[in-house]
């Protein structure tokens, strides 16, 4: 098995921790602490950040990267179905919850949403409540509302 990789990236909404290796990419979280982009990125991670430049300078609206998200099948069957929320794009945890195929298991899916490892590329930011609002999200709602704003077709106009 081989040992996990890490690279730090600064992102403008902080300093993304990316972890993985040949294996995939298995998390990428965002921290407040200020660490400076690494100077030498492993090779097995330099796709992903620079497919996360791309995404911050606006020009990469889908990812296209190996994944090895660590969880439950059940985590995994959740976080697989948020690949399929597109850019710009919202979906409610009901919705969400009837995706993987059990509408009663909201709660459930809220908190498979928040142990999501691998942060934008899985898009657990595009999940909203049923009224609209910004629920929850594990690196704060401004960043969860900068997310969205970022991936909204018309920029003038906030949703939020």
């Amino acid at each position: 098995m081989e040992s996990n990789q890490i690279t730090y990236y600064k992102t403008p909404i902080g300093t993304a921790k990316i972890k993985g290796n040949e294996n995939g990419i298995q998390s990428i979280t965002v921290l407040d602490d200020k660490i400076e982009t690494s100077a030498n990125v492993p090779q097995s991670l330099q796709t992903c950040v620079q497919q996360l430049e791309e995404y911050f300078n606006g020009t990469r609206t889908e990812f296209k990267l190996k994944l090895n998200p660590q969880g439950t099948d059940f985590q995994k069957r959740v976080w697989n179905e948020l690949l399929n929320v597109s850019f710009g794009k919202t979906r409610n945890y009901l919705e969400q919850s009837k995706k993987v195929g059990n509408p009663k298991a909201i709660r459930a899916v809220a908190s498979a949403n928040g142990k999501n490892p691998i942060w934008i590329v899985i898009p657990c930011h595009r999940i909203i409540g049923s009224d609209g609002s910004l629920t929850g999200y594990a690196g704060g709602l401004w960043r969860k509302k900068w997310l969205l704003a970022h991936e909204s077709p018309s920029p003038q106009q906030s949703l939020f």
